[in-house]
């Protein structure tokens, strides 16, 4: 199993009395991010090396509980020792690291002992040195003897330092820190505003990457376009879910009152406001927020669809046909076996609005519901070769 050992001991420079792990960065705390990484790479036990638990870190705590894993705050090795398992091996976190999921992934998937390096010019970086022209980029895959010989240490000296200290000695491979990633994706930074600064340059990153076209090439580049913005003004992500139903609602009066595009029209711009406001609540782990979200993205189209075809018994057959298969392809198509080419909620209006444009609204819901089944056998056939 994998565990982290993440430390967080130092004060931020420009703010004394605040643990600079507390900062904020990219919508969360630089702590809460570490944990993500952590987690993200296949760490199921989360250890806090603190000096002091203060309010905000002890909210953080509770925050990165929720992503389903096991969170211990200790102040020494001894401390760490009891709660690691002896099988375990560590990913350690160097206080204030920011750092990327590809270095954790890569790094977490060495077999032994590894410390992740990179060249020191003596140009005044944060990092410390292992060698005449070396130094650690804070992160390290360790076995928890390790940490064992420092327990054995007298408690006066530095946790994070000796455990450097005693791991370099053990002879452990030296990981290259990949080019260009000390360029700003990866360093160690206790200043709150460059913190927050680097933090809204990477939150792009962070947006996640679906696989359906539709949301990938439609949606999901609104979502990375909008966090840093949403992030730097401290919009909440509730906002975005009100201005998506404000959307859902203009759009099902368009479509009652037979202006069929314009209500296409705003049943996506209600999808984009969800996915956004989806975004952004799962980056925060809000986690009632993102339910509502997710029911939203389902519902909406569905209820506009059922608009679309209300004029006619043939149209609400097919409008009923294109909601019963969606339903069965969002059962089926789970994350594992998704094609680029399948439908998803946010296909289904942006399919039909060519159609519709040019006053074909019965061939927009048959198209729809074509695309549907067709979907829903690439996802039949997907679990026939992967069962």
């Amino acid at each position: 199993m994998l565990a982290g050992l993440i430390f967080a001991t130092e004060d931020a420079d420009d703010r004394p009395g605040t643990l600079a792990a507390t900062l904020p960065f990219g919508g969360l705390t630089l702590i809460e991010f570490q944990a993500r990484l952590l987690v993200a790479a296949g760490a199921s036990q989360i250890i806090l090396v603190i000096a002091r638990l203060t309010p905000e870190l002890l909210g953080a705590i509770n925050r990165i509980g929720r992503r389903g894993v096991a969170v211990d705050a200790v102040r020494t090795a001894a401390e760490a020792m009891e709660k690691l398992h002896p099988l375990s091996r560590v990913l350690v976190v160097a206080d204030g690291v920011m750092t990327t999921g590809e270095v954790v992934t890569s790094l977490a998937a060495e077999t032994g002992d590894a410390l992740l390096v990179t060249d020191d010019q003596g140009s005044g970086t944060p990092f410390e040195r292992v060698g005449a022209l070396t130094a650690w980029a804070g992160l390290a895959l360790l076995d928890p003897k390790r940490i064992a010989e420092v327990a054995a240490m007298p408690k006066d000296y530095d946790f994070q330092s000796t455990l450097l200290r005693v791991a370099a000695q053990a002879g452990p491979a030296n990981i290259r820190l990949p080019a260009g990633a000390a360029g700003g994706a990866h360093g160690i930074e206790r200043d709150s505003r460059r913190l927050a600064e680097r933090g809204r340059a990477i939150l792009s990153a962070l947006a996640p990457v679906p696989t359906p076209w539709a949301d990938r090439y439609v949606l999901a580049p609104l979502a990375r376009l909008a966090l840093p913005h949403l992030v730097g003004r401290n919009i909440p992500s509730i906002a975005l879910t009100a201005l998506g139903f404000a959307f859902a609602l203009g759009g099902f009066a368009a479509l009652y009152f037979a202006w069929p595009v314009t209500g296409l029209v705003l049943t996506i711009l209600a999808m984009a406001g969800f996915a956004v406001g989806a975004t952004a609540s799962a980056l925060r782990d809000e986690t009632i927020e993102l339910r509502i979200q997710q029911g939203a993205t389902l519902t909406v189209p569905a209820l506009s669809v059922l608009l679309l075809g209300r004029d006619s018994v043939v149209g609400l057959v097919a409008a009923g046909t294109v909601i019963v298969a969606a339903g069965l392809v969002e059962r089926a198509g789970n994350v594992r076996i998704r094609r680029r080419w399948w439908a998803s909620p946010a296909a289904y209006p942006m399919l039909m609005l060519p159609l519709v444009a040019v006053g074909q609204p019965l061939a927009a819901l048959v198209a729809a519901g074509i695309y549907a089944f067709t979907t829903l056998g690439g996802a039949i056939e997907a679990f026939r070769e992967k069962p």
